[in-house]
């Protein structure tokens, strides 16, 4: 564990310095910024294996920051988990197709420990190296490259981390609560309503391939068997 590089973007610097403290103690490298140009910098500059980081920060917000992050090939494969006072709907929603994670404030120092364990783990486990192929839809999972009949595809982390999990269980249905529980963990804050929002994104996305994933009414999704 002590190899992993961690940075925490928070300009709360008692929130920062607990997340820093806890984190060290488990083992990690942190490295603690107040702004959003600085964590671009930083980087930019040093390797990192994950960013805490929130949305509220001076000039640059956290949604922009994930956003740049997110918009450039050397930087698409770290890792995000938002720590952040906004847990409204619509910014979970929002946050939800940037990072792999959404974590509240307050929050739980063990909490958010688990939930960076988990992401890290999902980052390098080995069951990663499989290529996924449903029908015309083929996914390097380690890459986190999908391709629709030969074509790539840009997916936001949520979409991808769903689509990984139907694809590996094709015919099975997952409710909603499952898929929280699958792609996010445990006591995840978010509504079912923002699964469905996920889903219609990746259908868009995933073209004459988005009708592979079926919605089985009053329980939720699967993808066909045999596509």
């Amino acid at each position: 564990m002590d190899m992993y590089r961690i940075l925490v973007v928070d300009d709360e610097e008692d929130i920062a310095e607990l997340v820093r403290y806890n984190l060290t103690s488990e083992g990690y490298h942190v490295t603690c910024t107040g702004s959003g140009e600085d964590a671009i910098r930083l980087i930019r500059s040093e390797p990192f294996d994950l960013v805490v980081l929130d949305l509220m920060l001076p000039g640059m917000s956290g949604i922009r920051v994930a956003e740049a992050l997110r918009s450039d090939s050397k930087f698409l494969n770290i890792p995000i988990i938002m720590l952040t006072a906004k847990g409204e709907e619509t910014d979970i929603i929002t946050g939800l197709g940037l990072a792999d994670d959404y974590v509240t404030k307050p929050f739980s120092p063990k909490i958010l420990d688990a939930r960076i364990s988990a992401v890290l783990r999902r980052k390098s486990g080995p069951s990663e190296k499989d290529i996924l192929r449903r029908g015309d839809i083929s996914i390097d999972p380690g890459k986190r490259r999908v391709e629709v009949c030969g074509e790539p595809v840009e997916l936001s982390f949520t979409e991808f981390q769903i689509l990984v999990m139907l694809c590996r269980r094709p015919g099975w249905v997952s409710t909603r609560s499952q898929i929280v529980d699958e792609v996010r963990g445990d006591n995840y804050p978010v509504t079912e309503r923002s699964v469905d929002v996920q889903i219609v994104g990746l259908r868009k996305k995933l073209g004459p391939c988005g009708h592979y994933i079926e919605t089985v009414r009053s329980v939720g999704y699967r993808l066909k068997e045999n596509p």
